[in-house]
């Protein structure tokens, strides 16, 4: 390294991050945590210097809160970064970080463990779902969507459009400059609930027929005569990152809830699901067949 050249700790984790706060709150609070064990503090030193608790220091680290510039600050005078650039950039994405993203305005109709979900899916470079009963969210159109969201719990009418929108507004990922790779595979049953009325299904089925046509989009049907592939449980979704400081996470949202995995066990066993579900479906060309008879029979 050339004299007088700093020594750059990012290593380029923030490269491009996409995805907003989300996704930011995690590279920065990994990289805090990188510096913090660079330096030998222990997390309960940090949590002293910053007024806090080791709990609070856990929550910085993780990335599941937002950040105070003084109390960033303060640890990166505590960990040898008093000033520079280096110092600087840290600042620099802890503030934005704590920069609402787009989905913020929907905060009033969005449980804050779906808020998390969609900042990660903002930000992956890979999307693998499996769906047994609804077609995927970001598959759906407006009319299907209400018609899912009508499903639940009584919805006021404000609201219910709100949810739409905010599915919808999701589904702009996957016609970016370079969107990500979505794959998704879903049981045939899926395709025979009509949900909205007949016409309403049909242009959903005619939807998925159209978007599956674009090169980051693959789905894939799973037939009723194998169903022995498809006993694996609920569905889910695997998302995979660029970054190298987010593992990937495998998703598993419940009623009034939702599961984040990210052991490697964890994902491991789900990427063996996800696959195994994709090798027993119909190929792409014959799930389009197959979702085309349906559509044709409605």
């Amino acid at each position: 390294m050339a004299d007088g050249q700093e020594d750059d700790p990012l290593d380029g984790a923030f490269a491009e991050a996409r995805g907003g706060p989300t996704v930011l709150r995690i590279l920065v609070g990994a990289q805090l945590r990188r510096l913090r064990e660079a330096s030998g503090i222990s997390r309960e030193a940090a949590a002293y210097a910053i007024r806090g608790s080791e709990a609070k220091m856990s929550r910085i680290e993780s990335g599941r809160v937002g950040f105070k510039p003084r109390d960033v600050a303060d640890l990166l005078t505590l960990y040898g970064l008093a000033e520079g650039s280096a110092r600087d950039v840290v600042l620099h994405l802890a503030e934005q970080a704590n920069e609402p993203g787009w989905w913020h305005r929907y905060s009033d109709t969005m449980p804050d463990w779906f808020s998390t979900y969609v900042g990660l899916e903002q930000a992956a470079t890979i999307i693998r779902s499996y769906e047994a009963q609804y077609v995927p969210g970001l598959l759906q159109t407006a009319a299907y969507a209400n018609a899912v969201v009508n499903l639940g719990e009584a919805v006021r009418a404000d609201e219910v459009g709100k949810r739409v929108e905010l599915r919808l507004h999701r589904q702009q990922l996957l016609y970016m400059p370079k969107p990500p790779d979505y794959w998704a595979v879903i049981d045939e049953a899926v395709l025979r609930r009509n949900l909205g009325g007949k016409d309403a299904m049909r242009d959903q089925l005619d939807h998925i027929l159209e978007v599956s046509k674009r090169p980051n989009i693959t789905v894939q049907v799973v037939p009723f005569d194998r169903s022995d592939v498809a006993a694996v449980g609920g569905p889910f979704t695997l998302l995979r990152f660029a970054e190298p400081d987010l593992p990937d996470i495998v998703y598993l949202e419940q009623l009034n809830s939702a599961l984040y995995l990210n052991k490697d066990v964890d994902v491991r066993n789900y990427l063996q699901i996800i696959n195994r579900l994709a090798a027993g479906a119909l190929t792409p060309q014959r799930s389009a067949e197959l979702i085309t008879s349906v559509r044709d029979a409605l």
